[in-house]
């Protein structure tokens, strides 16, 4: 017996089946189970159970033990930690569980969920709805802003443009209403640019900020060399927009020597240099008022008719036309050309002299050779002096010998119809009838 507890790396029971227990040692079976009871309770480790197979009986091969730390075991491999059976994360782990104690504590003290049986309509807040219209993009913003400023080209109230920009949505893009402004004026004539100036004024500080503005500036300088293309002379109407801008207080002076620095391109620096020189001029501030001129849509008729007089005084002392064509489209009055004719005609008859009616004749050919005077002006003026000859004959007694020698040559040249030379008035014969009819003139 003590042979083979020796044998045995490991104290235990045999548990192999293959197990033969001689004759003679089956006295001392007891013995040993409680010689192995006393062993075992001394033992501090956890037993480990051995399996002796016939070869581990033999001494052929090593018994290999199955225990706690087996490979295949399921059993923790951690001797040192012992759980004690609480909850993971303190009962808020894991699928479908209460949660924390005392994370109730932490929900709404009002039930939203209608659904909810703890849902109390009367603890609720009362829920404000208010529709709430996205920014518009780029391409909204062009296609919904441009009409408006094309509509105010037409009628120059700017009280509408600021109400109908404050029902847009404009967001970020702000600053893209003073480019597009700009950018519509470059291809009109002085009186829209005009215009254009006076509404970003109106919308500064309501509408527009001076950060916006100079930021529709910077893009509008960017694009200067695309914007060339079309219109030879844009850097240079750009810099009248600046310095225009700057008189009236929307921009800040130092826009034009801060983006001067930073500028590498011929372009925005002619448009900046434009702009420095206007403002350096002496009473520059004063003189940018008008830099646009006095445009036909805001000028009176009465300074209008001044005006074309001055033009054709000037042209019967030099007889330069392209002159009085220049001044005449600067006034940008083309609806008003009809006060040309008839200003010319009429001074034509009052100097009485065949020198300024050739001169005359002459202006009015070359005017609608050049397209610059259409014929339902011309006519138009035409009537207007029919219309007027009694009262020009109180000063011209010759008034319509005058008129009909003015008449054929104009007729000579191709400007009166037959149905306009139907319209010339002739001065009928005054007669006595008889002494019936009480002196009467017939």
């Amino acid at each position: 017996m003590d042979d083979m507890e020796s044998a045995s790396p490991f104290p235990g029971p045999i548990t192999s089946s293959d197990a033969v227990v001689p004759s003679e040692l089956s006295d001392e079976v007891p013995a040993m189970k409680e010689d192995r009871v006393i062993r075992k309770a001394k033992r501090t480790l956890k037993p480990v159970d051995v399996k002796f197979n016939e070869a581990s009986l033999h001494g052929t091969e090593p018994a290999k033990p199955v225990g706690a730390f087996s490979k295949n075991s399921r059993k923790s491999r951690n001797t040192l930690s012992h759980s004690r059976g609480e909850p993971k994360k303190g009962g808020a782990g894991g699928k479908g569980v209460w949660g924390k104690p005392g994370s109730e504590l932490d929900e709404p003290l009002t039930c939203r969920d209608v659904h909810d049986p703890n849902y109390d309509s009367d603890s609720q807040e009362e829920y404000k709805l208010e529709e709430v219209e996205p920014a518009l993009t780029d391409e909204q913003l062009d296609s919904a802003v441009e009409p408006i400023i094309r509509e105010y080209l037409e009628h120059g109230k700017s009280e509408e443009v600021e109400e109908l920009l404050k029902g847009l949505n404009l967001g970020s893009n702000k600053h893209r209403v003073a480019k597009l402004a700009l950018t519509i004026a470059l291809d009109r004539h002085n009186s829209q640019r005009e215009l254009v100036s006076r509404l970003i004024s109106d919308l500064y500080s309501k509408v527009l900020t001076r950060e916006h503005i100079e930021q529709g500036f910077q893009e509008l300088l960017q694009s200067l060399d695309d914007i060339v293309l079309d219109t030879p002379d844009a850097h240079i109407l750009v810099g009248q927009f600046i310095a225009r801008c700057v008189a009236d207080d929307c921009l800040a002076p130092k826009f034009i020597t801060t983006y001067k620095n930073s500028a590498d391109n011929e372009w925005v620096k002619g448009a900046l240099e434009k702009a420095e020189v206007l403002l350096s001029m002496k009473n520059g501030i004063a003189h940018l008022d008008n830099i646009w001129g006095m445009g036909g849509g805001n000028r009176s008729v009465k300074n209008l008719t001044i005006k074309v007089t001055d033009l054709l005084k000037e042209y019967i002392s030099s007889g330069d036309e392209n002159e009085a064509m220049r001044c005449l489209l600067e006034l940008d009055v083309p609806h008003f050309h009809h006060e040309l004719v008839y200003q010319s005609c009429d001074m034509a008859i009052e100097d009485s002299t065949d020198r300024v009616i050739s001169q005359m004749v002459q202006l009015l050919k070359f005017l609608t050779t050049t397209n610059v005077l259409v014929i339902d002006q011309f006519e138009k003026g035409m009537r207007r002096l029919f219309n007027d000859i009694q009262d020009i004959c109180l000063d011209v007694p010759a008034a319509y010998s005058l008129l009909e020698q003015l008449i054929e040559k104009l007729r000579g040249v191709g400007l009166v119809s037959d149905a306009l030379m139907g319209q010339v008035p002739s001065k009928g014969r005054k007669r006595f009838v008889s002494e019936g009819d009480g002196g009467l003139l017939k």
